[in-house]
């Protein structure tokens, strides 16, 4: 019989969940609680109770040829970092090309995710679903997959924020920020610089009278647009990984920070953070140097207290009227539909192998899709994860013995909590290109380069040198792509494609006598010191130097 799986959620891990079970011939039924596909990437004017929400001008930070489905590459002339309109447009042409969408149970919401009293034996889990009527129904599946991601819950920690009860302003957590309009004029705070604090930042002080961006720690600051205009996460590729593997933190950190302060400097524009450039996630922010530049954003660090209408600072300085307050403060993730006993989460913490998962269950049929913070995409990462998980619910991978697994979480935990610095937000931190290769690993699709630089070089080189693009785990294995090798000799044409939009014909370079003269003199130069001793009897009797000349020249 065919395996049955629970998909549930509907964003993008839900999809390439759905795709992963179709490749593998499992019958995927998604839950998906809304009315669409898209989940954190589809916009709505009204954030909708434990689903996550973003403001309208959201563009992501990943370059599409670094967040495209691995099989599925994103069109040539779409915008290398896209708006989430677009994103949700490249969402439902992955659905139609692939037939997902029937697949999909909208309106429905997962109440309880239990094993079945004989799950020892089946791996088996009862589901009870509600639909839009408030029906409820149960469900037999041979396996469930969660998707719901870590940004449904926000953070909000009004008990750090003394008199927070008295502001007679408005405060909300940034989930609630939509458009800046009606703040126009008005002075704003916002709290946090993390990538929705800056971009929230930047867009309000468009229209503020005055925005003031408090921060406790600082932050490195990295721009989308990499060296010579090419998007920044096109530079990483796996000689940058080897370096970061070999050299001290200390020594590779310092060369990235060398890097962002040519930029400009973060200690001249008050963002200088006590911690390395790699001990916290980057915030990726085009303009806010400019904003700070022209004085419209101004940095302050942590709010001591509020009172009335007025905001003091750490450092002793308040700001009188303030109108608006943002929290943008994180999430917190929890699964409130699984029992404590399958997995728990605390302070966004969860014991999961590989981040994936649970360790210690009898049979391996539950596993959580997308639950990381990459350092780059999370659509190519949510699909590698379940790749992997649909290889292990049909038996064709097995997992390691549970004190090995146990043994994996507790050595990640421990490299995290070294590395970065003490917050919620530092709990399930992965670097891409090594997660990506350690799951790739385990699911047999790791690219060999040392194979490939033999059978096929061009290639090899490419995937040594180059990006460190999704194609790349398509090249062999289970769920091989036949264009997987073309996609990657074609990606810099489909990063170029989107920006050739008029004609711009090379100038017409002059002549130019320079390097002739130079080589001139240089030849010159060489036969002087070469006859040097002889230099006297030549300034005297020119035509011995003729003479000697003569024996160089084709006779005639």
């Amino acid at each position: 019989m065919t395996r049955r799986v629970a998909v549930i959620g509907g964003g993008s891990s839900g999809l390439a969940c759905i795709k992963s079970c179709l490749d593998e011939g499992l019958e995927p039924v998604c839950y998906e609680s809304s009315e669409d596909i898209g989940g954190l990437w589809r916009f709505k004017e009204n954030p909708e109770p434990d689903r996550a929400s973003i403001y309208h001008s959201v563009i992501i930070n990943t370059s599409k040829e670094m967040m495209c489905f691995s099989d599925f590459p994103i069109p040539a002339n779409f915008p290398n970092y896209m708006h989430n309109s677009l994103i949700m447009d490249y969402f439902r042409m992955y659905a139609d090309h692939f037939q997902l969408t029937k697949h999909i149970r909208f309106n429905t919401k997962v109440l309880e995710v239990r094993q079945r009293s004989d799950f020892a034996h089946s791996g088996q889990w009862d589901v009870e679903t509600e639909n839009k009527d408030g029906k409820t129904e149960k469900h037999i599946f041979d396996a469930v997959m969660i998707c719901i991601g870590h940004h449904c819950h926000p953070n909000l920690p009004l008990h750090d924020f003394p008199g927070i009860d008295t502001f007679e302003g408005t405060y909300f957590h940034s989930r609630d920020y939509k458009t800046p309009e009606e703040w126009r004029n008005k002075k704003a705070v916002v709290i946090g610089i993390g990538n929705s604090g800056g971009d929230i930042a930047v867009e309000l002080s468009r229209v503020t009278k005055q925005l003031y961006l408090s921060t406790r720690r600082g932050a490195w600051i990295m721009n989308r647009v990499g060296d010579n205009g090419f998007p920044l996460d096109l530079h990483f590729n796996r000689v940058l990984d080897f370096l970061r593997l070999i050299l001290p933190f200390g020594v590779y950190c310092g060369l990235g920070e060398r890097q962002l302060n040519q930029r400009f400097d973060h200690a001249l524009y008050n963002l200088k953070p006590k911690h390395r450039l790699f001990s916290q996630h980057p915030t990726v922010n085009d303009e806010l140097p400019n904003r700070i530049l022209s004085g419209t954003v101004q940095v302050k660090p942590n709010i001591c207290r509020l009172q009335g209408s007025s905001v003091e600072f750490d450092d002793g300085s308040v700001v009188e009227d303030v109108d608006l307050v943002v929290f943008a403060t994180g999430y917190r993730f929890s699964f409130p539909f699984l029992a404590s006993h399958v997995t728990s989460v605390s302070g966004n913490k969860a014991s999961l192998y590989k981040y994936v998962f649970p360790p210690e269950m009898e049979r391996p049929t539950l596993a959580i899709i997308g639950l990381v913070q990459p350092l780059g995409a999370i659509m190519t990462i949510s699909e590698m994860q379940a790749r992997w998980a649909t290889r292990v619910f049909k038996g064709c991978t097995k997992l390691p013995s549970v004190p090995s697994m146990l043994k994996d979480v507790q050595c990640k935990q421990e490299t995290m909590a070294k590395r970065y610095v003490p917050s919620q937000r530092h709990t399930i931190q992965v670097d891409y290109l090594n997660y990506m290769d350690e799951i790739a690993g385990l699911l047999g699709v790791r690219p060999n380069i040392p194979r490939l630089l033999l059978t096929d070089p061009r290639l090899g080189l490419k995937v040594l040198f180059g990006p460190g693009t999704p194609y790349q785990y398509r090249l062999k294995g289970p769920g091989k792509w036949a264009g997987a090798r073309q996609a990657i000799f074609t990606q810099w044409e489909r990063v170029a494609q989107p920006m050739q939009t008029r004609p711009c014909d090379d100038p017409k370079t002059k002549r130019s006598f320079m390097w002739p003269l130079i080589l001139s003199a240089a030849v010159v130069g060489w036969a002087a010191y070469v006859n040097r001793n002889n230099f006297p009897a030549y300034l005297q009797d020119p035509t011995a130097l003729l003479d000697k000349m003569k024996v160089y020249l084709p006779a005639q």
